[in-house]
């Protein structure tokens, strides 16, 4: 018979060919590479040069990264953390579906980007204020990105001229050597156009329209002018050209405005042999500012659809008028107002939390006057050539309020009111009221800055709401300065405080604090024999405190504002009697024994037990005492206790020693006094069982004796 294969070795061989197999699997598979996933691309269409931003997670820390679209690199970096979070703009490329690939190490992903078609067309008119005039060339430039691989880009460009007519030029793009970018340029006018007749003889706007077949895919625009600008200043120099008028006749040139009219001199001009009206005209130095219409007569019958007129701006200078007090500080809601010596027009603006009031005005003079609440208070005259910033002293002072106490101490937190009458002389004259308010920072210190001067301020300096420099409030005629400096005393008020116990008895040596509640300010003394003490606190609100041996004892909020009749402060926890009962196990009563009272703060105080176990203790200050009992001859507590004590006791507080009993006068262990008891209890019951036993046992012997 064949032997059968032993256990052990069918095992073996089993876990042999697992393991073996296991390797191999191993040894054929590729490395673990790095995974990268997209997130996002945003937007996931657009056109060429827009930004893209592409977020991608990576499983490499701060490894590097790059982004490729259509396999060519527009960006790399380093990620933070695992994040790729990076924008590239979209490269010239034919429109339609691509591929946007983040690679990091070894591994990459994919997303779709759609590049989208875009027609451009733009012109070359310089840019406003700057004009073209008429009789101007005008180049146009077109271009096609995102276009298609090969293409051919037909043109429609059609101008529209102010006189409503519509020249057109159709042509083909070329390429300009990117991947799906076209490009053309052309002029207007020039030859091409259809009709044969392109002008540019008007004044006004030149629409440009670019279609593809029906469809328009961009458009653009110019003006042409009268004027080579749209702005001018007094004394620039404004060239005036107009085509297509009949030769050798006059003309009259005429600018108006509101409330003024320029012509006919010395604005007449010529036309020259080739139809064209050129000649320039300076801007006079009284000129208002504001919109100038240009305009010029005869009109030409060939001018009758679109005629030659024209606006232009006198802007004036942006003029910043810096409003600063006598202390040479910027202060706002200062009105500003400027007269042109030249026009005798005003122009105003009121300064700004920055203290600058912003007007345009033109070259030339101006008498300036400046108004605080509609009360005159500066005047000076500028000259205006260009741009500027000028500073304008205003007769406005500085305020400095400084509050002390009766020791010089600066008081900070008291709000000071400011109340005053004044006259306005703007528009109409008016007797007005006023009033600023403010408080004293931590230095003790406040400061007005914008004050009218020559006037009287009634000042109010208070604390909690109350008022306390009644007698000293008035500031008469405050002197045009660039600061006047105020001091304002807080006064003292005097409070007697006396200090009593739990039994109405005065305490002495007891200390008194006075600490006020927003100030900072702190006052103390000791009680005398009879449990008074006086301070003298500064105008408040005060927080009194009152220690005895260094313990807080009472405490209390108290208004200061005025001086105070005497105060009683009661410490209900000083003067108590307490009384301590110490009883055993059975509340019999535990003679001479000692008690000692502890509390935080205190030396220690101990008494002895009487006869009915009662230890008493006078002028005890209470709150949280500690208790311990010390028997004879122990040197530690056998037992300690804790009270909380706000009284005098009426009845003695007890506390049982439930280890002891008190036997014949002795003290002894309670369970040695129970081994007593089960021993005297057992002996007991031995006796009466053996008693029992024997008077059970002598009748029965005499009856034995009788029978026998």
């Amino acid at each position: 018979m064949p032997k059968v294969m032993p256990r052990k070795v069918k095992s073996l061989i089993i876990l042999s060919l697992i393991v073996l197999s296991t390797v191999i699997t191993l040894s054929f598979r590729s490395p673990v590479k790095a995974d990268v996933t997209i997130l996002s691309t945003t937007p996931s269409e657009g056109y060429v040069g827009d930004s893209v931003q592409v977020t991608a997670n990576t499983t490499t820390e701060n490894g590097n990264y790059t982004i490729l679209f259509d396999g060519t690199q527009v960006k790399n970096g380093t990620a933070e953390g695992t994040l790729v979070n990076a924008s590239f703009p979209v490269p010239h490329a034919i429109s339609g579906l691509h591929n946007v690939t983040v690679r990091a190490d070894s591994s990459e992903a994919k997303a779709n980007f759609t590049v989208l078609t875009k027609y451009a067309i733009t012109n070359d008119a310089p840019a406003m204020p700057k004009l073209l005039q008429e009789n101007s060339t005008i180049g146009i430039s077109l271009n096609v990105t995102g276009g298609e691989s090969s293409p051919v880009y037909s043109a429609n460009v059609t101008v529209r001229t102010p006189a409503n007519t519509t020249y057109w030029m159709n042509f083909s793009l070329a390429s300009a050597g990117e991947s799906g970018y076209y490009n053309a340029s052309i002029s207007y006018p020039s030859m091409g156009w259809t009709p044969s007749t392109p002008n540019t003889n008007f004044t006004g706007i030149y629409l440009i329209s670019w279609l593809n077949g029906t469809q328009v895919v961009g458009a653009t625009s110019f003006f042409l002018g009268l004027t080579n600008s749209t702005q001018f200043h007094r004394g620039d120099s404004v060239d005036i050209k107009a085509v297509d008028y009949p030769p050798d006749q006059n003309v009259t040139i005429t600018v108006s405005g509101v409330g003024v009219t320029y012509s006919p001199s010395p604005f007449n001009a010529t036309v020259d042999a080739d139809g064209v009206v050129h000649t320039n005209w300076t801007i006079p130095s009284d000129v208002p500012i504001g919109v100038l219409r240009l305009s010029i007569t005869p009109i030409p019958s060939s001018k009758s659809a679109a005629n030659d007129t024209q606006v232009f701006e006198v802007p004036g200078f942006e003029t910043e008028i810096s409003t600063r007090n006598l202390a040479d500080k910027p202060i706002s809601d200062i009105f500003v107002k400027a007269r042109d010596e030249s026009t005798n027009i005003n122009y105003t603006a009121t300064s700004d939390s920055n203290g600058t009031a912003t007007i345009m005005l033109e070259n030339g003079t101006y008498f300036c006057e400046a108004f605080f609440r509609q009360v005159k208070v500066g005047e000076t005259n500028i000259t205006i050539v260009e741009e500027q910033q000028i500073n304008f002293t205003c007769n406005i002072t500085s305020m400095i309020v400084r509050v002390i106490d009766e020791q010089g101490f600066n008081i900070p937190f008291v709000s000071v009111e400011l109340n005053f009458n004044y006259t306005t002389n703007l528009d109409v004259i008016e007797n007005r009221t006023g009033q600023e308010t403010n408080g004293t920072d931590i230095t003790g210190i406040v400061q007005f800055d914008s004050l009218l001067t020559n006037i009287t301020y009634i000042m109010n300096a208070s604390r909690y709401g109350q008022v306390f420099n009644q007698n000293n409030n008035t500031v008469s005629n405050l002197p045009a300065v660039p600061y006047e400096n105020i001091t304002i005393l807080c006064p003292a008020k005097r409070l007697p405080v006396k200090v009593i116990d739990t039994n109405d008895q005065p305490i002495s040596n007891a200390t008194v604090e006075a600490q006020e509640l927003v100030g900072g300010l702190g006052y103390s003394n000791t009680t005398s024999s009879d449990g008074t003490a006086i301070l003298q606190c500064t105008f408040g609100r005060y927080e009194i405190q009152t220690y005895v041996e260094g313990i807080l004892l009472n405490e209390t909020t108290l208004d200061l504002f005025d001086n105070q009749n005497e105060t009683v402060i009661k410490c209900q926890l000083y003067g108590l009697t307490v009384s301590i009962k110490v009883v055993d196990y059975f509340g019999q009563p535990i003679p001479n024994a000692e008690v000692r009272l502890l509390r935080e703060g205190l030396s220690a105080r101990s008494s002895s037990t009487q006869s009915d176990g009662t230890a008493t203790f006078g002028n005890v200050i209470g709150g949280n005492i500690q208790v311990a009992i010390y028997l004879s001859g122990q040197a530690q507590p056998c037992i300690e206790r804790g009270f909380f004590v706000d009284s005098s006791t009426t009845a003695p507080i007890e506390i049982r020693i439930e280890k002891y009993v008190v036997l014949l006068g002795f003290l002894i262990e309670t369970s040695l006094f129970a081994t007593v008891m089960i021993v005297v209890v057992a002996v007991i019951c031995i006796l009466s069982i053996e008693a029992y036993r024997r008077k059970r046992g002598k009748p029965q012997k005499a009856e034995e004796v009788e029978q026998e």
